[in-house]
């Protein structure tokens, strides 16, 4: 029975989360008319061959409930697809589950894994559903902090990282390729990582969403946890459909790892949103099956966009710091006199018409990336263009 009206119903525990930066940003860009380097989601759609195949499946009746896993043929070409890049070996009626996207796949796996009071390893900056998901567990986040080292590349402090681990420790959440810094993992850094979560005897979730954003340049290809001695059987890997075929909309994720904890994420994924994406099944499982050239083409495209905008930025004022992979690059704005990212990110659609978004968001310290910004370059190179002639005025 409610005995009052609070002015906020919502429980305490979500307060600190108010609208996403997202929003709030690119309801910036639509109110002012700013060119959006803000939220990352491409301004072109994916490939034909998948789009044709979502328009045929519509069409042929494919509207109903699926699976709860998830599609067999969707199933069947993510464990291929794994198996081809990354050399994993996947039951595809055990040890796959489709998901609402990434988030989702993120979300239910913390939900399934962790009691109240568990807490959750985790490297900051990080994709903000992630201190939102923990919180809605009841666990507790334990942030290593990435910071910029001698080359610009951004790094963790090993003796950081051990220092997180605990009794409480349930589980490590990785994001590599990582979102906001564009980091990728190298194989040593991901050995200290492995070597912690067997030691301490605790689970890793992967988000590697971006795996097939990375570029020539990175310090180390990409290279799933999942692949490391001791690994397989006490990770989650999960990626989408969305960052690599440039369809963030649909919402197609997955999570690949031991039946034991498929199982553990299917069993709250189903009072989450049950099934997802019955039309839209079918067309990933096309385009997941495409020639290697689509994969290499695709990476191609972004490092060009990213050069272009990394030189823009650079000649704008500000100190681009490297971007290995995804479609992010951040920036320091303290050489064209900022101090403060939000409040310069705030400012810059009325002034230079373009919107970025603070990185000290995605901080639980934010004195750490307070002078850090975030640009995204997934979007057709006459847009970078344009948004550089801005910035430069």
């Amino acid at each position: 029975m409610i005995t009052s009206s609070p002015a906020d119903p919502l429980v305490a525990r979500m307060r600190p989360f108010g609208t996403t930066i997202f929003a709030e940003m690119s309801a910036l860009a639509v109110r002012t008319g700013a060119v959006n380097l803000g939220q990352g989601f491409p301004d072109t759609d994916g490939p034909p061959e998948m789009l044709a195949a979502a328009a045929e499946a519509l069409a042929s009746g494919a509207n109903q409930y699926p699976p709860l896993a998830g599609i067999p043929a969707l199933r069947a070409a993510i464990a291929a697809h794994e198996q081809r890049f990354w050399g994993l070996e996947r039951d595809p009626d055990a040890e796959v589950a489709v998901t609402a996207g990434a988030t989702e796949a993120v979300a239910a796996a913390i939900l399934a894994l962790c009691e109240p009071g568990d807490e959750v390893v985790c490297f900051e900056p990080y994709y903000d559903s992630y201190a939102a998901s923990i919180t809605l567990a009841g666990a507790v986040r334990r942030p290593v902090t990435l910071r910029p080292g001698p080359s610009g590349r951004y790094e963790f402090d090993p003796d950081e990282l051990r220092a997180a681990f605990g009794g409480r420790t349930r589980l490590v959440l990785l994001n590599s390729p990582h979102n906001p810094t564009g980091k990728v993992f190298t194989p040593a850094e991901l050995e200290t990582i492995a070597g912690l979560c067997r030691e301490f005897d605790v689970f890793a979730v992967t988000d590697e969403v971006y795996e097939h954003l990375v570029f020539p340049d990175a310090a180390a290809p990409h290279l799933p946890l999942a692949s490391l001695p001791g690994m397989r059987e006490r990770t989650l890997r999960i990626s989408s459909a969305g960052k690599t075929f440039s369809c963030t909309g649909w919402k197609v994720g997955w999570a690949t790892g031991p039946v034991r904890l498929i199982s553990a994420l299917l069993r709250v994924k189903q009072f989450l949103t049950f099934v997802n994406g019955a039309p839209l099944q079918p067309a990933v499982a096309v385009a997941l099956n495409l020639p290697d050239s689509y994969f290499t083409g695709f990476t191609a495209g972004l490092r060009e966009r990213r050069d272009r905008l990394v030189a823009g930025l650079t000649e704008a004022g500000l100190a681009v710091l490297p971007s290995e992979g995804t479609y992010f690059v951040t920036a320091d704005i303290r050489p064209a006199g900022g101090t403060d990212g939000a409040e310069f990110c705030r400012g810059l659609p009325a002034r230079s018409g373009v919107v970025a978004v603070p990185t000290q968001v995605f901080y639980d310290h934010q004195e750490a990336g307070r002078h850090l910004i975030r640009f995204a370059f997934c979007k057709r190179l006459e847009v970078i263009d344009e948004a550089v002639r801005r910035l430069k005025g």
